[in-house]
């Protein structure tokens, strides 16, 4: 592992969403003590019309160029607009465009297809009020990867809006956690096979996985939008992530691919180590070159 990463793991808490409020809360506190980076942006809190209405919050650089649907990570149970500030914000100073960062309802209140509908009611809402709706991408860390997958199939099979760009950071893909990473990485910093069973189970609701909750499910990945699938090295998702880009690519649809070796599930969030900054980096660098 990353010795700078590794330096934060006796400070981590036991991965596990059993008490989800308590998960809410303790996420809220670390949010809070890092700084967001709004120089130079206008940041704007507002309720996207829809039923119901859903949450976001829209940052825009100044000349910015492109749009981003940005759906926070947090299994599908924790997190919203206040909590991704920080990161959210990153996005936007990197990547010189306007981030629409989605507060979606949370599981276990509102499982599938909850988190989804208010995804779908912001990118249409995005697309129509986007300066250029031809310059619009869907994105998202763990559980909003899963769900920026799965706005991307959303839209090619109803005609939705045209998606110029879809980066998924880490998704949550498989309900199913058969592979060699779910199967074996039931000690690893953050995130867990046990944590796992428990976000699918929330989110799911005891329903049947569809594609559209589990993208990996899919059967045909052709006539997608481009992607960047990250993984981590150390991280549940890793294998499935590296199957669903290969996937991807042999539909013949544009894959960049990056490993993170010797990181772990959410290790971007530790912004004092390097290896966190440059994937934010990349992040960045990713969808100005996706907008050009």
């Amino acid at each position: 592992m990353d010795p700078e990463l590794e330096a934060f793991i006796p400070f981590f808490p036991k991965a596990e969403l059993t008490d989800v409020v308590k998960e809410r809360a303790f996420l809220a506190e670390l949010a809070g003590g890092i700084p967001a980076e709004t120089d130079g942006m206008e940041v704007e809190d507002r309720l996207v019309p829809g039923d119901p209405d859903v949450p976001v919050r829209i940052y825009r650089p100044h000349d910015a160029h492109g749009t981003v649907v940005w759906m926070h990570g947090g299994g599908w149970c924790i997190g919203d607009v206040e909590t991704e500030h920080p990161w959210a914000s990153r996005v936007a100073a990197r990547s010189q465009a306007t981030v629409i960062s989605v507060g979606y309802r949370l599981a276990p209140e509102n499982p599938f297809p909850a988190a989804l509908d208010d995804a779908w009611t912001v990118l249409l809402w995005a697309h129509e009020n986007a300066d250029d709706p031809d310059l619009l991408a869907v994105a998202g860390h763990s559980a909003g990867g899963g769900l920026a997958a799965a706005l991307a199939l959303k839209a090619r099979d109803e005609q939705g809006p045209p998606i110029r760009f879809q980066l998924l950071h880490q998704p949550g893909l498989d309900d199913r956690l058969t592979t060699w990473s779910a199967r074996h990485f039931t000690d690893t910093p953050w995130y867990t096979r046990a944590k796992a069973v428990q976000a699918w189970a929330h989110y799911l609701g005891g329903q049947p996985a569809t594609p559209y909750a589990a993208p990996a499910r899919a059967e045909d990945l052709s006539d997608l939008p481009p992607a960047y699938i990250a993984s981590a090295e150390f991280c549940p998702n890793r294998d499935e992530d590296i199957a669903y880009a290969t996937r991807l690519m042999q539909s013949d649809v544009q894959v960049e691919l990056h490993q993170w070796p010797g990181t772990f599930h959410g290790s971007q969030a530790l912004l004092s180590a390097d290896v966190s900054q440059r994937q934010f980096a990349e992040i960045g660098a990713v969808l100005r070159r996706a907008f050009a």
